[in-house]
């Protein structure tokens, strides 16, 4: 099973917008969006839900009141303020950490697991997607990662697919390290600015501690000429294969108004034939044809 990671070191750089354009040039592939922090790939698919399912993360501190006996010792413990003087356990200050559960004298405190967010397996005009949705303020983006990756892999094999394309989440924080891991390849978007360099360096090091191949598109390359080419000369410099340049094009934010991928707006343009030539790069690389096989008929449209 191959899997395509498409990361950024920062937001805004076009990540969601090309995976979607990528989403026009593939066959035969499952879809996941992994950026559950902030989801927005369902708004370019417009996906039909077949499946939801609860996502139970971390857990939170619950005082019984019946058991409780007023000894304040947990109080003392909480390192968050976290409970009050009522003996209240305050859900946004809880940090989950069990201290108050594992020391309370008459053991009057539960340990209880809660719902962190919900997860979905959809159908789109381009085939299956996973994807999920982290509740507000809630933690354990990384372990709901883990979580849809896995049920992407599940129904590729399920549906005969050997394709994932994955639109993985901003930074290089825990929920970047979750869908980083046996990734096939890494497409680093960045783009042209001095936040863009630094955060897609960050990046690379990230694949490098993971062994996963990093591949690296400059996206508005066209707004400052100098940093792109300071952009490529450090991807040389880290072994970093370049896939090339997409330019700033306005037909990005006019397609995405009408929850489309560019390929679906307007006629041909140079910016569609660019992005068809990154991909191409992309499923030809020996690190997804390790025994040179091509699948010539997904790189061809």
């Amino acid at each position: 099973m191959r899997e395509i990671v498409i990361i950024s070191g920062k937001g805004g750089t076009g990540k969601t917008s090309l995976t979607a354009a990528f989403a026009s040039l593939a066959e035969n592939f499952v879809l996941c969006d992994a950026d559950v922090d902030a989801a927005d790939l369902h708004l370019l698919m417009q996906p039909a839900t077949r499946h939801r399912s609860d996502f139970m993360g971390g857990s939170k501190a619950v005082i019984n009141s019946a058991l409780c006996t007023g000894c304040g010792t947990c109080i003392e413990l909480c390192r968050f303020g976290g409970i009050n003087d009522r003996f209240q356990v305050d859900a946004i200050r809880c940090e989950g950490c069990g201290v108050c559960v594992d020391l309370c004298p008459v053991q009057a405190i539960d340990f209880q697991v809660q719902r962190c967010g919900e997860w979905f397996i959809s159908d789109t005009r381009f085939g299956p997607m996973v994807h999920a949705r982290l509740g507000i303020a809630e933690e354990n983006s990384g372990k709901l990662v883990s979580l849809i990756r896995k049920e992407s892999r599940q129904l590729a094999e399920e549906r005969g697919h050997d394709l994932i394309i994955t639109d993985g989440p901003p930074g290089i924080g825990c929920p970047v390290i979750a869908s980083v891991g046996g990734a096939t390849v890494l497409v680093i978007i960045t783009e042209p600015t001095v936040s863009g360099i630094h955060d897609m360096e960050r990046v690379v090091d990230l694949a490098s501690h993971f062994k996963v191949t990093g591949m690296v598109c400059v996206n508005k390359f066209d707004l400052n000429l100098e940093m792109t080419e300071a952009i490529e000369q450090l991807a040389r410099k880290r072994n970093v294969a370049l896939l090339g340049r997409v330019p700033f094009d306005p037909v990005f934010t006019r397609s995405m108004v009408e929850g489309k991928n560019i390929f679906e707006y307007g006629e041909q343009t140079a910016t569609q034939e660019q992005v068809r030539v990154i991909w191409k790069k992309i499923i030809r690389s020996p690190s997804m044809n390790p025994l040179g096989i091509v699948d010539f008929k997904a790189t061809i449209q």
